[in-house]
């Protein structure tokens, strides 16, 4: 017990978060793995109030703390004692682990902190305090309904933990996650709310618990609930403080979650913006949070840019290469058959991560390629304005029933190439009822052109016909 407080007062001295909450974290530091342990062993029901009283406010006379605030961590402290007995079980595996004991006994801690914090008894610089609360409420949340729905059918185990923590569980009720969601959204209105000055508000732990309830509603399913997080931010940005004076780690995690928010809204614009943010801000390092960036603005940057991922960028992520590199293979070669294989082989992982529709857009751009190349290879009928190519020779190449391309060096492979992808039809013949021009809006930002029907031809601009191409 002496570690832990000593640990308490210190960080009191220094004025540090951290410390202080490593004092309420339920894993014991690598410095004194047994110190949880001893914490919970040398006293019990009856002491525990006196023995932390007497640490907090007898023990040390230099230790200056409002009568108020002191008994707030009084009653903190023993809400975490009585949530280790539980934690210890749970953990080793002992016969009496009950996850759901756990995450009710932790939800009496944060619900203990967020009366200080709304008495306003503790200090600004206390706030990492908050992020364990929140963290470690989610994490029991889900362990307690793994377990529940193991008990029940056996079910799966799933992962935990993790900046990526975003693909919705499919085990059922969560009857527990859903209740974490409710108490880390009191924690989230109590920090947003918070009239405090700046220097001295609740507001600099916004973006944390606003990633937490992310992590949370995405985990849920709940994904429109995220939206009015978003909204409840932006009605109170005026007095926030800026975004970029946030930790980095906070600003990575909020920017990969409201650029995954907009591209499943389908802006994506704004979600390009907010993924490249989140991926130039990612530290090199992190591999697993840039393949997780990587994920979403590939797709987005192949529908805004018309942007193919690059061997380089793949190499460091070879799940992210098995995915992209044979579809950004056939959008190069045009290929529609290779793209419609590479999207099946890839579907269960493009579904699981919501992109599947997104990347089926790419087939307009695949088209555009295979088009692009009947042009270069057909001489062009140049009249000095305007270029035309034959309407049957665009048909013919989609309808072929095979082409051989060299995917590598010296092998030939043959394509199929499914002529139902076409966005044009063959011309009809000519009568008197039959519309001359017909524009291309399909396709008309990857192709500029209009088809004239009377004269069997695409009759292409001049200049950039495929925009972006150089043609």
């Amino acid at each position: 017990m002496d570690a832990l407080f000593s640990d308490f007062k210190q960080a009191h001295y220094q004025e540090s978060g951290p410390l202080l909450a490593s004092t309420i974290t339920p894993i014991a530091p690598f410095h004194d793995p047994k110190r949880l342990r001893i914490f919970h062993r040398e006293t019990d029901d009856y002491s525990i109030a006196a023995d932390v009283r007497y640490q907090i406010t007898h023990y040390d006379k230099s230790l200056q703390i409002k009568k108020q605030e002191a008994n707030a961590w009084i009653d903190v402290y023993i809400a975490f004692w009585k949530a280790l007995g539980p934690i210890l079980d749970a953990e080793n595996g002992s016969a009496h682990d009950d996850w759901a004991k756990v995450y009710e006994s932790w939800k009496e801690v944060a619900n203990t902190l967020h009366r200080g914090y709304s008495g306003g008894h503790f200090a600004v610089w206390t706030i990492p305090c908050l992020y364990v609360a929140g963290k470690y409420l989610r994490l029991y949340a889900i362990r307690a309904d793994e377990k529940a729905k193991a008990n029940s059918d056996g079910g799966l185990q799933m992962k935990t933990g993790g900046f990526g923590d975003d693909i919705a569980s499919d085990v059922g009720k969560n009857e527990k996650l859903e209740d974490a969601a409710r108490q880390i959204n009191r924690i989230f209105t109590l920090c947003i709310s918070d009239r405090a000055p700046l220097e001295e508000s609740r507001k600099w732990a916004i973006y944390y618990t606003t990633n937490l309830l992310f992590k949370t509603y995405f985990r849920l399913n709940s994904i429109g609930l995220s939206k009015n997080i978003l909204r409840a931010l932006v009605a109170s940005r005026t007095d926030m403080p800026e975004l970029d004076m946030f930790p980095k780690a906070h600003i990575v995690t909020f920017k990969y979650y409201a650029g995954v928010i907009a591209f499943l809204d389908e802006d994506y614009k704004q979600a390009e913006d907010h993924l490249s943010q989140a991926y130039n801000l990612c530290l090199a390092s992190a591999t697993r949070n840039r393949e997780l960036i990587l994920t979403y603005l590939i797709p987005t940057r192949l529908l805004t840019s018309h942007l193919l991922p690059s061997p380089s960028l793949l190499n460091p992520y070879p799940r992210l290469g098995a995915l992209f590199i044979p579809l950004s293979r056939a959008i190069r070669l045009g290929s529609l058959h290779a793209f419609d294989s590479a999207l099946a082989a890839g579907e269960p992982e493009f579904v699981k991560r919501r992109i599947y529709l997104t990347l089926e857009r790419g087939r307009d751009i695949c088209l555009r390629n295979l088009l692009r190349k009947v042009c270069k290879q057909q001489a062009w009928q140049d009249d000095g304005k305007i270029r035309k190519v034959d309407l049957e020779e665009f048909v013919k190449a989609v309808e072929v029933t095979s082409i051989r391309i060299l995917l590598s060096p010296g092998i030939p492979i043959p394509i199929p190439i499914i002529s139902n992808h076409f966005p044009f039809s063959p011309p009809p013949k000519k009568t008197k009822t039959n519309t001359p021009r017909h524009s291309v809006s399909k396709m008309q930002d990857l192709l500029k052109g209009y088809i004239s029907r009377d004269h069997g031809v695409v009759v292409l601009s001049k200049s950039g016909a495929f925009p972006g191409t150089g043609i």
